[in-house]
């Protein structure tokens, strides 16, 4: 096979793994059965911890979504995995700024893996749920318990983040000559509204146990 062709071949491979958990296109209402949809999403948010940011992160889906709970799932993913790909590369921007020193610029590199490895998570959580509505039995049981053991992971993984900063023995501080917001409090709280975004993920993803 030619080198080129070669070159092609990776580059539409690539192109395919990345857009199996790109978050999908926010759709404009349309219809009556836009207003429905939405009512679906208000009920489905109700299951969450944090039912407001919820139905403000995903009812602009509504027409992807319509009346299907693995989809919300799905989408619900989807936009969390955006959240976790910006939280990331704000990390890997203070790191490449060579800002922070000491025990904060060990919890930055900690971070950033732990980051990475609970957007992969996300991603399997998604393709667990890829197709469920057209599987019966034990087989969906089985898809489900997995994106849920993906999305607690993730979780975890944002969690032992936010440990790191926590134990870090000092906060340096990043900004114009030195000064600016205190890279402990930042990434902790960046962390904390990420951690929202999966911790409604996994409700929504729990809420496809049994049927509900």
């Amino acid at each position: 096979m030619p080198p080129t062709t070669i070159l092609l071949f990776f580059f539409a491979f690539l192109f395919l793994s990345l857009a199996s958990c790109a978050p999908p296109p926010a759709f404009p209402p349309t219809s009556p059965s836009h207003d429905r949809a939405t009512l679906f999403i208000r009920s489905r948010c109700n299951l969450t911890r944090y039912p407001d940011l919820c139905f403000s992160s995903l009812s602009s889906y509504a027409a992807a979504v319509g009346g299907s709970s693995p989809e919300l799932a799905r989408v619900a993913a989807n936009v969390t995995l955006a959240r976790l790909r910006g939280l990331r590369a704000h990390v890997s921007a203070l790191r490449r700024a060579g800002a922070v020193r000491g025990t904060a610029a060990a919890a930055l590199r900690d971070c950033s893996e732990q980051l990475g490895d609970a957007a992969d998570q996300v991603c399997q959580t998604y393709d667990e749920l890829r197709g469920v509505e057209e599987l019966v039995g034990m087989e969906v049981a089985w898809r489900v318990s997995n994106a849920q053991t993906w999305m607690s992971a993730a979780l975890t993984n944002e969690e032992s983040c936010s440990d790191g900063f926590r134990e870090a023995a000092a906060a340096s501080a990043y900004g114009a000559a030195g000064s600016g917001v205190d890279v402990k409090t930042d990434i902790c709280s960046r962390v904390r509204r990420v951690k929202q975004y999966t911790s409604n993920a996994l409700a929504l993803v729990n809420s496809l146990v049994g049927g509900r």
